[in-house]
């Protein structure tokens, strides 16, 4: 039998590691998303990266760091081994078929049913509500979308709000209001129309302009992840809520960071009095090994849009798949054998009052600290600090959190950043970790803060070939820069 053609990587030097570090860097810069990549290899943060533990990740020369980032997408770290011991369990004894598109599944059958009833649980008005299982959180939004549209069939509105983020397929993304992301590809879905998050009654007068009648979506992020860990006023969302519901207009819950217990709570929106219509997953379900997501919907709007024989009207190829819902049915089942959204409001009330004191003792470093459960955000202050034309305040916004990124990366803390908040650092460890390895994770960001008690020292303790390297990348890469409010 013949071996692979000449030149091509073979799957066991990926296994084995014998694909180095600088080759894998090359490979990436060559066919891969250059510029992203480039620009963290300047910054010393493109890896690769092994697991050590499922909170540990070393890298090539063997530096550990406690990994604080996956956007919200690890909720048991990295290559847990409850989920992966359960994966070899599946792949040695499952005989249920792959890739059920035309039939039922055991697999699928199982997730539908938990999820619905976790979800009525907490709201039983969704006692008999139904499931769409795509491979994304884009593909939730996208489908909740089409349900809302389905639904009302006249209106021509969806609205989203300030500084919030549903992805960046073409639907979800024209409810994103981010031009960085958004000017490319105008003209967008048409009828995306913005209100200020947090407030109700900018909202009611929105939807008396636009007629409540014309608005056939209401899309909201309980908590804002990408905003940089904004959290409404008490009553935003019950507010909301009522409102949609006096005029019938359907509500998304935008779950997908929030839900399954990142923030203490299995559905945020529910914590905060909102009885949504639609409810997006996604992140936490995958346990960060395969791609799950899944669009829970009130049954009269879901046989609405697949009713009869319309019922293929939105299908998905590798929804639903077997494997894709075993880890799915299992990160669930661990999730709840574990009660991980107590723990998760446990920790994060000790990490939320670490970086409260930090706040206080170093405000010329933080600007502002938030949290709920363990996702929690570090605002800095500008590095710079005289007043700046709109345009350049926009770039050092964004240098400042990469900079950031870049020394906790340095004292041993992996972090996210924030795409609608320029200069908001976050945090998402896993729901699991240890209290030992969470005190240390939060003992190097007290550290970090030591280091560089004010945000100019961000800048001037970055080496200078660093900082160069960084202003001709930024110079090469014209973009359209996003206004934020920091």
């Amino acid at each position: 039998m013949p071996g692979l053609p000449e030149g091509f990587i073979h799957t066991q030097d990926v296994l084995h590691e014998r694909l180095s570090g600088p080759r894998v860097r090359e490979l990436e810069l060559r066919h891969g998303n250059e510029e992203l990549l480039h620009g963290l290899d300047i910054l010393g943060l493109a890896g690769p990266f092994s697991r050590v533990t499922p909170w540990e990740l070393e890298d090539e020369r063997g530096v550990r760091r406690i990994n604080a980032s996956g956007y919200a997408a690890m909720p048991f770290g990295e290559m847990p081994p409850a989920i992966t011991d359960f994966m070899h369990e599946f792949l040695t004894h499952n005989r249920a078929m792959g890739l059920p598109q035309q039939s039922t599944s055991p697999w699928r059958a199982a997730l539908e049913a938990n999820l619905v009833r976790l979800l009525a649980r907490e709201l039983p008005s969704h006692a008999d509500s139904q499931v769409f299982f795509c491979s994304s959180g884009t593909e939730a939004i996208e489908g909740a979308l089409k349900f809302a549209k389905a639904w009302r069939r006249g209106a021509k509105y969806a609205v989203s709000f300030g500084s919030g983020y549903h992805g960046k397929t073409l639907g979800s993304l024209s409810l994103t209001p981010n031009p960085e992301y958004q000017d490319i590809f105008r003209p967008l879905v048409p009828g995306a129309v913005t209100s200020p998050y947090g407030d109700l009654e900018a909202f009611k007068r929105l939807l008396r302009r636009l007629g409540p009648d014309s608005v056939y979506a209401v899309v909201v992020e309980p908590i804002q992840g990408e905003g940089g860990v904004n959290i409404p006023p008490a009553g935003f969302l019950s507010g909301l809520g009522e409102v949609c519901r006096r005029h019938g207009i359907p509500v998304i819950a935008d779950e997908i960071q929030t839900g399954l217990g990142r923030t203490g709570h299995w559905f945020e929106s529910a914590a905060q009095g909102l009885d949504p219509d639609i409810v997006t997953l996604a992140k936490p379900l995958g346990a960060g090994l395969t791609a799950v997501g899944a669009t829970i919907v009130r049954a009269p709007i879901y046989k609405k849009m697949l009713g009869g024989l319309s019922s293929k009207r939105h299908s998905n190829t590798f929804g639903g798949g077997a494997l894709a819902m075993a880890v799915g049915l299992k990160s669930l089942e661990y999730l709840l054998e574990h009660d991980l959204p107590a723990r998760s409001l446990e920790l994060g009330e000790i990490g939320l009052t670490r970086l409260r004191a930090l706040h206080r003792r170093f405000p010329q470093l933080l600007e502002d600290v938030r949290g709920q459960g363990l996702l929690m955000a570090m605002q800095f202050r500008p590095m710079v600090g005289i007043p700046l034309p709109s345009m350049l305040r926009e770039i050092v916004f964004e240098a400042t959190a990469i900079l950031a990124l870049r020394e906790l990366h340095l004292g041993g803390v992996m972090a996210n950043l924030s795409l609608s908040s320029k200069r908001t650092v976050r945090l998402t460890p896993a729901l699991d970790m240890p209290a030992d390895v969470f005190g240390t994770l939060l003992d190097r960001v007290e550290a970090f803060a030591q280091t560089h008690p004010n945000a100019r020292d961000l800048l001037l303790k970055t080496p200078p070939q660093v900082t160069a390297r960084l202003a001709a990348f930024a110079a090469t890469s014209p973009k359209k820069r996003t206004p934020s409010d920091g």
